[in-house]
């Protein structure tokens, strides 16, 4: 499995830390699991089960979202606000 190159709908690489919207609520991007030699267990188990993609750490909606790499081109709900 390749190293993923994950992005927001707007193009910029989604990195770890950055804050972003997420369902119009302030939130953070806690993981990005991109690489699958990634030496970080949940990093990795995301890799192998949903075959990457980013956790979101959303304290007033839903706590913690995984969404998979295959849903972040038409995830409208995620917008990039600025690095962390």
């Amino acid at each position: 499995m390749p190293t993923l190159l994950l992005r927001y709908r707007t193009g910029e690489e989604i990195k770890e830390g950055d804050r972003v919207l997420y369902h119009g609520n302030p939130a953070t991007v806690g993981l990005v699991a991109c690489d699958p030699n990634d030496p970080r267990s949940e990093a990795a188990w995301h890799m192998r089960e949903q075959g990457g993609g980013v956790m979101i750490l959303d304290p007033m909606e839903s706590g913690r979202t995984f969404i998979p790499a295959d849903f972040l081109a038409e995830y409208e709900d995620l917008e990039f606000v600025s690095r962390g």
